[in-house]
């Protein structure tokens, strides 16, 4: 909004006076108690006090042109330029989804990523009704996520620790991390191992079913967490320090790796993250996965199953990750349930391939891919 209004390149602009003129267009646009006239004089007034009176003239124009358009943007851009700028998304990752998704999906994505993400618990052998019922006798708003998930949407005046607090037996976990535990469709009694388990969420959530549960991960920090989870909900885990490349466990019914990814599935709840990702560290964590999927491979044992699961939206890690995997071992092969559906009363989760995919924009919380492989020699 500022570039159009302005004559040359903003970063000809002293850096402090474009810092200036940014909070002075936020407050105009999306700060409701103040008024335009407000927003421009306040920062005028900051503007000569920060930085002298000469640009305080150029600061009061520019200002006032913004003021005079408005925020909202076009119904679609199909620009990766215009959805970037207005989305503060980098743009090399917004061309990358836009070479998949539809302008008005990308734009979808773009705004999911910018709300304030709601916070969510899972409570463990308590139906969302019941649970609900217990926070609002402390006073505590909550309400069932979706029609489709057993986890409970927190009031924006809850803090986790109030809602843990009074609902021991519960996990922090965003509903569509617990469609994974979910696709995964664990046949009661079994062994299961999560080789990347930390906080814990997806372990416990297994546990209900699962005769045993194995959880692991790289560092003893980490399956501390895990620990603690584990405790302060009453459930069993058997923990192991042991890094997913190299997992020193023996085979089991049920392998889970939720693996290392960039994440792109959760940047509104990690809005900086955006900024710190980079192509490269695409091909980097792909690699990764790639190692840890062979690692995973020898601990499922005959007629098991490897659940592979990340947060990301990129294909190099989905559904590349499992196709370049089937290539290199054939004894397994992809195993569809409609689990999810069967049980969310919902459909459209998993895809005609059998994969679980969960689009934000969608959802409206984080995306999630999952693909259940079987073991059948």
């Amino acid at each position: 909004m500022i570039a159009r209004h302005v004559s040359r390149a903003l970063p000809e602009i002293d850096a402090p006076v474009l810092e200036l003129l940014r909070l002075g267009t936020y407050q105009i646009h999306y700060m409701d108690s103040v008024p335009a006239y407000a927003g421009v004089s306040t920062t005028v007034d900051q503007v000569h006090a920060t930085v002298g009176r000469r640009p305080t003239g150029f600061v009061n124009a520019v200002l006032r042109k913004v003021a005079a358009e408005a925020p909202t943007p076009p119904d679609v851009m199909d620009s990766a330029e215009a959805l970037a700028g207005w989305g503060s998304h980098p743009e090399w990752l917004v061309r990358r989804w836009l070479a998949r998704y539809s302008p008005e999906d990308v734009r979808r994505l773009v705004e999911h990523d910018n709300r304030r993400p709601a916070t969510c618990i899972l409570p463990l052998g308590m139906d969302a009704e019941e649970a609900c019922g217990v926070l609002a006798e402390r006073g505590l708003e909550a309400s069932p996520a979706a029609s489709w998930s057993p986890c409970l949407r927190l009031g924006r005046d809850v803090s986790v620790a109030e809602a843990l607090a009074a609902i021991p037996a519960s996990i922090v976990q965003d509903p569509a991390s617990n469609l994974v535990a979910r696709y995964a469709d664990v046949s009661s009694g079994t062994i299961v191992a999560d080789l990347c388990a930390a906080p814990g969420g997806k372990s416990l959530a297994l546990s209900d079913r699962a005769a045993r549960t194995i959880a692991a991960d790289r560092s003893e920090s980490r399956i501390r967490m895990v620990k603690d989870n584990a405790h302060r909900t009453g459930r069993r885990l058997d923990l192991v320090v042991a890094d997913a490349v190299r997992p020193s466990l023996s085979p089991v019914d049920v392998v889970l790796l939720d693996a290392p990814c960039s994440g792109t599935g959760t940047l509104a709840r990690h809005p900086d993250a955006r900024w710190r990702l980079t192509s490269e560290g695409i091909d980097d964590m792909a690699a990764l996965q790639t190692r840890m999927l062979d690692a995973a491979a020898e601990l499922v044992r005959l007629d098991g199953l490897l659940v592979y699961s990340t947060c990301t939206l990129e294909p190099e890690e989905n559904e590349d990750r499992v196709s370049d995997f089937l290539a290199r071992h054939g004894g397994f092969s992809i195993e569809p349930t409609d689990a999810v559906d069967r049980t969310n009363r919902h459909e459209g989760f998993v895809d005609s391939e059998g994969y679980l995919r969960v689009e934000p924009w969608r959802s409206g919380y984080d995306g999630s891919f999952a693909a259940r492989l079987r073991r059948v020699a």
